[in-house]
């Protein structure tokens, strides 16, 4: 498949727009036939009754089997609705019609699919590309060079924002492309990581750069473009700076979930841990105070974030935790059983809030955020909140308006760590 077609953006008003109009002429097409008695009936209990089956599809996999850990928006359910009204309208096309209707029927089911597919996809908005649908990169390496070294003359007890002057050939946007972390210490099989470097980061005198570990949902895989849109737009009025983006993979393929743990499913906190932190101190400019090192994720990532974040504050003094689940198999009841034994004492010890009840944090930052309307992961945020802030962590606490698990939640959490993280790293001044 080409890079043109890997890159092409799917979540654009344009392309949800056109396979709307076409999916709409389709359906008038199928429906306007010689209005019989017979065939109103028949076009009505058609479309009546995929609508119906798509309501039930819903309450099975969301409210029965919870598939999707969090209860769908109201335009979800729309285009699944509406999708599954379309499909039923082709359907009933195929039987006592000329062969030309049929094929146009057939041909409409397939382009309805593909439609609704887009729009379900649009509204969760965090598979832009059609790379980033298919769970593959179509990023190029990112260009390493030789072990990266920070500018000696830059003094590290001066803020950034002070002590960095930007040079003459400061890029205008930071650099975007795939790493190979190796996995000698954890064995875990991961997918292909990324890594975003700001514009600061790409000159011969850079200075020492805060980190962000960034795990992605699942199903899900490694993908940065919001952050690079959002970091790239912070680091032109901060002079370049930003910090260095490393997103591995924890999760090694869509349909697994190994817990950020070390289970027979993989070792993926030995991964995390003991490869990609390494890894990244090896290759980058960084800072080795744990008060620039952050911990970072959304859905099943904010999870993640939040178990390494309170189990490793020697190493990330920071949390986000965006839309987080409130533990480990919050949404598999089997996780007990098949995991731990069925030792409860032994499933609750890895969950973060019971860390954190454990564990001192002299200096750790949390910045907890999750969509407003996102019933099904907000409680359980609230609670890991209220257990980091009873832990002593200064942490924050935000409700994105007009979300739901869904890319607004995203982009409006990462916006609100990257608020509360900049003064904390230097790069921009502490408001008053």
């Amino acid at each position: 498949m080409s890079d043109a077609i890997l890159s092409l953006n799917i979540v654009n008003a344009p392309l949800i727009a056109t396979m709307s109009g076409i999916s709409i002429a389709l359906v008038l097409y199928l429906l306007i036939r010689r209005p019989t008695v017979r065939w109103v009936l028949t076009a009505s209990i058609g479309a009546v009754s995929g609508a119906l089956i798509g309501a039930l599809t819903i309450l099975l996999t969301v409210n029965v089997l919870n598939l999707f850990g969090t209860r769908l928006s109201p335009i979800v359910d729309t285009w699944i609705i509406l999708t599954f009204a379309a499909v039923a309208v082709a359907v009933v096309n195929l039987w006592l019609s000329r062969w030309w209707r049929k094929v146009i029927a057939a041909v409409s089911i397939l382009v309805f699919v593909l439609t609704g597919t887009l729009g379900v996809n649009a509204a969760f908005g965090l598979d832009k590309t059609v790379a980033a649908f298919l769970g593959v990169t179509n990023e190029k390496p990112l260009d390493l060079g030789a072990p990266s070294t920070a500018d000696p003359g830059i003094d590290p007890n001066t803020p950034l924002y002070e002590s960095w002057k930007a040079p003459a050939d400061l890029p205008a946007t930071g650099s975007l492309g795939t790493v190979d972390i190796p996995n000698s210490a954890s064995g875990f099989v991961a997918r292909t990581a990324l890594a975003y470097v700001p514009p600061a980061g790409l000159v011969a005198s850079k200075p020492k750069l805060p980190v962000i570990i960034q795990l992605n949902g699942q199903p899900g895989s490694p993908g940065l473009d919001d952050p690079k849109a959002i970091l790239d737009k912070m680091a032109a009025a901060d002079n370049g700076l930003g910090p260095i983006v490393v997103n591995p993979d924890q999760l090694g393929d869509d349909s697994k979930d190994p817990l950020c743990l070390d289970t027979s499913m993989g070792n993926v906190e030995t991964y995390i841990m003991k490869d990609v932190v390494p890894w990244v101190k090896s290759h980058f400019a960084v800072s080795d105070d744990p008060k620039d090192w952050t911990v970072l994720g959304f859905s099943n990532g904010g999870m993640c974030a939040a178990y390494f974040g309170a189990k490793y504050p020697e190493v990330f003094g920071n949390v986000v935790d965006l839309s987080g689940d409130e533990y480990q198999g919050v949404d598999d009841r089997s996780t007990l059983s098949r995991v731990f034994g069925g030792d409860q004492a032994a499933y609750e010890a890895v969950w973060p809030k019971t860390i954190m009840s454990k564990t001192k944090y002299p200096d750790s930052v949390g910045v907890f955020a999750v969509g407003a309307n996102d019933s099904e992961a907000l409680p359980g945020v609230k609670r890991t909140y209220d257990a980091a802030v009873a832990a002593g962590i200064t942490a924050t606490y935000t409700e994105i308006p007009d979300s739901s698990h869904d890319n607004v939640a995203l982009d409006g959490g990462l916006t609100r760590g990257y608020e509360v993280l900049y003064p904390r790293w230097g790069l921009t001044k502490p408001s008053s």
